[in-house]
């Protein structure tokens, strides 16, 4: 009897499609165990990524699809997460005291790449990760504005490592922590290589279970370099619903895929505008664009998020959406997005491969 119990329970949890995972507890090696304890059934479930906002909403749902189930009325859940290390390169070693690097890309500039960077970074730092954000883009910085320490340097304590800022709980760096917020960078490839490189291994990072990198938009020599020298995890594609955009977004993608990092999915910006005074809403630049992305290339569409006029206030206040408003509408937009993300990745760690490829035909 007791061990009927037990596999009705762990058979009930194990077929529980989560809905950031996108498949089932069981599929997802998220099943701890299933066990007696205090004479009743124990279901302990551990997620792979950061779920500190999420773990009792999960539980208590686990907890409701037991009770359903006759003689399963007293089984009690818990719920826990814990990131793993995953390098999507096989021949690349993960940075030190760095679990997962996540790439935040785009194939043009114009379409929020560097808003949702900072505010994934926060979102997955408010659900209990440490988190980093590397700001490089070195022609145009803007994550020193962004998360409000414009004026403010970095220190090196031994004369060699720098380091990273932090602000609303997680660690930055930026070459516009370095010069003047106005002073152009005239600086050769080679130069701006040699830079961000420094930037990513002369920092004190500390421990970390996600480093961001808010990534220059195109797919030159800098991405490239990115792509190929740091151990990327998975990268996260960033573009609006126009034609044009998505045409440089399927480059941005394609680029990933060439170098062998997953792409964890496909963030589209500006999906809709709503009126602020009469709540009118329309797809200014068109509608469906990253939808139809996502599908033809086999990924995930992560989110679609509006146009709003509060997301430019508040990141260009220093102040990004997550932290000034993270119960709005646009707030938790940004908190799904993230959870998202991170189980994509945690998709791929728990199976010890890369998330599933795209192959691209040449004609």
């Amino acid at each position: 009897m007791q061990d009927d119990r037990l596999a009705q329970a762990r058979l009930l949890v194990a077929n529980y499609v989560e809905p950031y995972l996108g498949m089932p507890l069981g599929a997802a090696k998220a099943v701890k165990s299933v066990r007696f304890e205090a004479g009743r059934p124990l279901v302990e479930v551990e997620l792979g990524f950061p779920a500190g906002g999420y773990v009792n909403t999960l539980a208590a749902e686990l907890q409701a699809l037991l009770r359903q189930a006759p003689g399963l009325g007293d089984a009690a859940v818990t719920v826990d997460w814990q990131v793993a290390t995953h390098v999507a390169q096989g021949q690349l070693q993960p940075l030190p005291g760095i679990r997962n690097v996540i790439a935040v890309a785009s194939g043009k500039g114009g379409v929020g790449k560097s808003t949702t960077a900072v505010n994934l970074a926060l979102a997955l730092a408010l659900d209990g990760a440490r988190v980093g954000l590397l700001d490089a883009d070195i022609y145009g910085p803007s994550q020193p504005r962004m998360m409000g320490l414009q004026g403010e340097r970095p220190v090196s304590h031994d004369g060699k490592r720098l380091q990273p800022l932090a602000a609303h709980g997680i660690k930055v760096m930026s070459i516009g922590f370095l010069i003047e917020e106005e002073q152009p960078m005239v600086w050769r490839g080679p130069m701006v290589t040699q830079a961000l490189t420094q930037l990513l291994s002369d920092t004190n990072w500390g421990e970390l279970d996600y480093l961001v990198v808010d990534m220059p938009p195109g797919t030159g020599d800098i991405q490239l370099t990115l792509a190929q020298r740091v151990p990327v995890s998975g990268a996260v594609v960033v573009t609006t619903p126009q034609d044009i955009a998505l045409l440089d977004a399927r480059k941005g993608l394609r680029m990933f895929q060439k170098v062998a990092v997953p792409v964890l999915g496909i963030v589209e910006n500006m999906s809709t505008h709503v009126c602020s005074k009469c709540g009118h809403e329309e797809p200014v630049f068109g509608s469906g664009g990253g939808a139809r992305m996502a599908a033809q290339y086999g990924v995930d569409l992560l989110a679609s998020l509006p146009l709003d006029i509060r997301i430019r206030e508040e990141t260009d206040g220093g102040r990004p959406t997550v932290v000034a408003d993270p119960d709005g509408p646009v707030g938790r937009a940004y908190l799904e997005t993230a959870r998202r993300t991170a189980a994509q990745l945690s998709i791929a760690a728990a199976s010890g491969a890369a998330a599933p490829s795209i192959t691209v035909e040449e004609t």
